[in-house]
């Protein structure tokens, strides 16, 4: 929140996120809160890169800076502030105390180099970078962009809201569309599974992922947020999200999130490479075995409900087809997760979370 610096892709998420004059961002008592700029739909992910590099730059300048006024500032609050680890709260409080510290001091000093320093000195504090858009940025239009900017290793920190279909410019199928769905482009159902991204990303190994719905477990999100936001390596959170193109009552839209959940069509999750160093599995399955047959959960949306009414042979076989994909998406999930791996500290010190 206090040091979000949040790059967004047009869309549902851009309009109710800077349509003046409300904005859901707000500042906490010290004037701390998030900074928001929009990008383009299909560019989003290389615009938030360009953050994280830019803000790497000026750290990395202010850490030499900061060397190279240690007779002035002290050993002990220059070793402070390069060495922070800043994973947590406290230590990003003790970073600010430290900023405030060096602010301080230099402003009693009337020289070229301290005055580059005072302009840079904030970046010595962690900011945490999340590029945030939905299921036609992610999956679809910009999915090469942000492919390559997770690929890099850089700390960036992805949060894709996936309404399953393209929600701000009139309800296109996109490749997060699952089998049965009607949209745009699909009016006679979808015929094809649905993309997924997160098992696609496990192949590189050093990227955090989590599959999450808040509606059916809040405290696994809440989780999945710290640990991705902690990693120190590129992160993507896949959240469901229930949208007025699903064709259900909004107000019990949570419901709809358990059903997902508990009939397999949305399995909640989190990979986390760290788990490697310790010998662990880094895929940590967060939801149960479904218990719940899909059709229970699709036939509660129009989307799904609507073909049975004009083509309900071919919606019987969809349906049967989505029953398939859930049972094998889980078959193989659980399989993944109970796989034995040794110690990966090499793996992870090749492929490495900083590129």
């Amino acid at each position: 929140g206090d040091r979000a610096i949040i790059a967004n892709a047009t869309g549902c998420s851009s309009i109710y996120g800077g349509n003046l004059p409300t904005t859901p961002y707000a500042v906490n008592k010290d004037g701390r809160g998030p900074s928001w700029s929009n990008s383009l739909f299909e560019d989003c992910a290389e615009f938030g890169f360009g953050f994280r590099l830019s803000m790497d730059k000026q750290s990395e300048f202010a850490r030499e800076l900061v060397k190279s006024h240690e007779d002035v500032l002290g050993t002990e609050l220059v070793e402070g502030l390069i060495s922070s680890p800043q994973k947590t709260e406290a230590d990003i409080a003790a970073q600010r105390e430290r900023f405030e510290l060096l602010n301080n001091k230099l402003k009693g000093i009337d020289t070229p180099q301290a005055k580059r320093l005072l302009s840079v000195a904030e970046s010595l504090v962690k900011r945490s970078v999340w590029i945030l858009g939905g299921d036609g940025w992610a999956y679809d239009i910009g999915y090469g962009g942000l492919d390559h900017v997770l690929a890099s290793g850089r700390n960036v920190n992805v949060l894709v809201l996936d309404t399953e279909v393209y929600s701000n410019t009139g309800g296109q199928m996109s490749k997060a569309t699952p089998r049965g769905a009607v949209a745009k482009f699909a009016a006679a159902g979808k015929p094809m599974s649905k993309k997924d991204m997160g098992l696609m990303l496990m192949s590189y190994g050093n990227i955090y992922i989590a599959q999450i719905a808040v509606g059916a477990n809040d405290i696994q999100t809440v989780r999945a947020f710290r640990e991705a936001e902690a990693y120190d390596g590129p992160s993507i959170i896949i959240a469901y999200s229930h949208c007025i193109a699903h064709g259900i009552n909004m107000s019990t839209a949570t419901d709809q999130q358990k059903a997902a959940v508990n009939s397999g069509h949305w399995i909640l999750y989190r990979y986390n490479p760290d788990n490697l160093l310790k010998g662990e599995n880094p895929l940590k399955l967060d939801s149960k075995a479904p218990t719940i047959p899909i059709e229970q959960y699709m036939y509660n949306e129009t989307r799904f409900k609507m073909l049975t009414k004009f083509k309900p042979e071919r919606a019987e076989d969809l349906l049967a087809g989505a029953q398939r994909d859930a049972n094998k998406r889980w078959a193989y999930y659980e399989q993944l997760a109970a796989m034995h791996v040794g110690n990966g500290e090499d793996t992870i010190k090749k492929t490495g979370s900083n590129g």
